[in-house]
């Protein structure tokens, strides 16, 4: 294998060990081990913002950042010392992700150009799977939020709808702690409590997991360190991951019910502290770390129950919005398209704010077009109409700064966009950006058309249905993924469906082939046989192209290609170019070849063939390719297997066929020879002893007459019974059932 192979070969190794890391660390440490591994470095390290973040070479403790952070990609003759090695030579590659980031290493020797270019190439496959596992980690937590919220939001809007009517605040002080207890899972008691003037906490409204404890109306003093009295104290929430032992009436009483940690956040009043809420866990330290501001949002519930009418009325425009939240992130969550999501959110803003129009456009190469709107008059928005930014302006605002703007007057806006909003006789508008993966994808837009100011809170009331938004564009991306996921699995489930009906080596064979083909895609698939002579063998082909390999054709091994290089390794390989040694892949060269990749196939341990799937095109094959054959040419080496199983299973059949054959006739010779001659003695001697009987004693007589017709019968019996076992045994015979005597039948008559 020349350089250049090696290289590629070592640039794929590494590749493989790296892409199977979970987290940027795991990747980051993968990384310098491999090419510490590969390129036989005395230390490689990654750091990033004046930190090391993973080393081999050094001690866990004795990384000299401070020397390793000035080798950089632009410099000259560096050097490190290596403790144990002494004076070795240093370069650094710069990663795309960290920002800043460099991937260093120091070895005795210099490198050969051939090796600096393999150093940058791990950099960049290093930066791209960190970028990656960063996106992947951020959108699984997204996810993880979105569903948490929806839940609180949707709990909120039971509690706020309880308020609403009115209802009394014992219910609503129960439903509180019951809503609490849900949408915190580690909570295992949930309580809200009033001060009394004696400092004294009584439960008005009590929850527990198990539905064991009646909490409601305990009475508990207050003092040391307890929740309760720390939010008393405070007027603040407050949390004890770890309750003391004896001390306080509090602490006691918790402990006898279990209650080990705890958090809690104040009730207030029109300004003054009337009680607390309070979440407690049977484990230390087992709440959420952010579960006093989640407490929070629903106190300012119980407040509102204890606060005049006004109040109420306050929250039945929250429960509103929240109400229509739900609605929202339910669409996000069931994973509408884009298109009914932004619609729905124009509407749901609209209706919530009040305001007259809203829109939700999109940023894109210093245009904005519209992708969804609503108007409180029915009247239609084009969609799609791009308009050039630029001028003062809510939309050019946001752009600029990504962060939400207002105009309360559009009487000097300026610009194409204002252009258009004063056609629509807009007179004040507010906007908010819509950031996807830390980047302003769009904004969505507010406005007043009759010469009132939006309410001052609306941009945060914005912002809240703009992260739905960017979810819901986010979940889109993921979808696509999903998609190509989807397709891969009924085609390995079409496979696997011939697999197990047995289907012929030649059927499954092409149809991997072609599932190969569609899936990547590729412009053809070949799968082959390794022989014994240094040849491999043609058995299934499939493709779109004008190149037709029958199957059968054989091929000498050699040259660079991958089919060899599966071969000489026993592992995956990929080509992105070839030359004029591409030996076996010759026929496919001259037909425009510009990339490859191949997968071996084990059967039991052992290397059987290697499935190859070839591109014409000038962009290669995905960089997950070699992953998804995989999960064919374990179908295929099943599909062999059990064939050579079956051919086991065959010859086993015989041998046993063989065996029950020579034991039927040992049984039939054993019948006729043993139980057959003594029944027949039996039954002379029977005759003999009945001829001596007197002629006097005939009830005698008649008795051994009837015994000794029985002994006839049964013999007449295991003869036939003989005879059947031959005829059962026999390949042409065709056995009918007789009917079984009953034991009557055997009585003397």
């Amino acid at each position: 294998m020349d350089s250049s192979s090696s290289s590629t070969q070592q640039l794929a190794e590494f590749i493989a060990g790296v892409s199977v890391a979970e987290t940027e660390a795991a990747a980051a440490r993968a990384a310098v081990e491999r090419a510490a591994e590969v390129l036989d470095a005395d230390v490689v390290a990654i750091v990033c913002g004046g930190e090391v973040v993973a080393a081999v070479g050094y001690p866990e403790d004795g990384v000299p950042v401070d020397q390793i952070v000035r080798v950089r990609p632009d410099a000259t003759s560096c050097w490190l010392d290596i403790p144990g090695v002494g004076r070795c030579a240093s370069v650094a590659a710069a990663l795309e992700y960290p920002a800043g980031a460099t991937l260093v290493l120091a070895r005795s020797g210099a490198l050969t150009s051939q090796e600096t270019s393999l150093l940058g190439g791990m950099a960049w496959v290093v930066g791209m799977t960190m970028r990656m596992l960063n996106v992947l980690g951020a959108e699984r937590a997204g996810r993880e939020e979105i569903v948490r919220l929806a839940g609180e939001l949707d709990a909120l809007r039971r509690v706020a709808m309880l308020v609403a009517r009115g209802a009394p605040p014992g219910a609503v002080f129960a439903a509180v702690a019951q809503e609490v207890g849900r949408v915190m899972p580690a909570a295992d008691f949930t309580v809200v409590g009033r001060y009394d003037l004696d400092r004294a906490l009584e439960v008005v409204g009590g929850w527990s997991r198990a539905g064991s404890h009646d909490l409601v109306g305990r009475r508990t003093e207050l003092g040391g360190r307890n929740v309760s009295t720390l939010v008393f104290e405070r007027n603040e929430p407050v949390r004890v991951d770890h309750l003391p032992e004896g001390g306080d009436a509090v602490a006691a009483a918790a402990r006898v019910i279990g209650m080990r940690s705890s958090a809690g956040a104040p009730i207030s009043v029109e300004g003054r502290l009337w009680g607390a809420m309070i979440a407690t866990s049977m484990r230390e330290n087992a709440l959420p770390s952010d579960a006093e501001q989640r407490l929070a949002a629903f106190t300012e519930l119980i407040a509102t129950t204890i606060a005049n009418a006004q109040a109420r009325q306050e929250l039945s425009a929250l429960a509103e919005e929240q109400a229509a939240l739900r609605r929202v992130a339910t669409l996000v969550a069931r994973g509408a398209v884009p298109s009914a999501v932004f619609a729905a959110v124009a509407q749901e803003v609209g209706r919530l704010l009040p305001a007259d129009l809203t829109v939700i456009s999109r940023y894109e190469d210093g245009l904005v077009s519209h992708v969804g709107g609503w108007s409180s008059v029915g009247e239609p928005l084009p969609m799609y109409e791009r308009v050039s930014l630029g001028g003062r302006n809510v939309t050019e605002m946001v752009f600029q700064t990504g962060r939400p703007a207002r105009m309360d007057s559009y009487a000097d806006a300026s610009g194409a966009i204002a252009a258009n909003a004063l056609d629509r006789r807009i007179s004040s508008a507010v906007g908010a950006p819509i950031e996807v993966e830390g980047r302003v994808w769009g904004v969505m837009v507010a406005a007043s058309t009759h010469e009132r100011r939006l309410p001052p809170e609306t941009e945060e009331r914005l912002a809240d249905f703009t992260e739905l938004v960017a979810t819901a564009l986010a979940n889109a991306e993921a979808r696509e993924e999903l998609r190509q996921v989807a397709d891969e699995q009924t085609a390995l489930r079409q496979v696997a469906t011939l697999v197990a009906r047995g289907a012929s080596a030649s059927t499954l064979f092409r149809a991997v082939s072609e599932e190969i083909a569609l899936l990547l895609p590729a412009d053809a698939t070949v799968l082959s046989r390794y022989d014994s002579d240094g040849f491999l063998t043609r058995v299934g082909t499939w493709s779109r192209s004008g190149v037709h390999l029958p199957p059968g054709e054989r091929s000498a091994l050699g040259g660079r290609n991958v089919s060899t290089l599966v071969y000489e390794t026993g592992q995956a390989a990929r080509l992105d170019n070839y030359g004029d040694d591409a030996g076996e892949a010759a026929v496919w060269v001259t037909s425009g070849l510009r990339s490859s990749v191949g997968v071996p196939i084990s059967v039991e341990g052992r290397l059987w063939g290697v499935v190859v799937a070839v591109s014409m095109s000038a962009e290669p094959l995905p960089a997950d390719a070699e992953t998804r054959l995989a999960g064919f040419t374990e179908l295929v080496a099943t599909a062999i297997a059990n064939a050579e199983t079956q051919a086991e299973l065959t010859t086993s059949r015989a041998r046993i066929v063989a065996t029950a054959d020579k034991t039927r006739r040992r049984i039939e010779r054993d019948l006729h020879d043993g139980a057959q001659q003594q029944l027949v003695t039996l039954a002379l001697q029977l005759r003999a002893a009945q001829a001596t009987v007197p002629p006097e004693l005939e009830e005698l007589h008649a008795e051994l007459d009837r015994v000794a017709a029985g002994l006839k019968s049964t013999l007449d019996e295991l003869r036939e019974y003989a005879a059947g076992s031959t005829r059962r045994s026999s390949p042409t015979a065709v056995w009918h059932p007789r009917s079984r005597r009953s034991p009557a039948d055997h009585r003397p008559r």
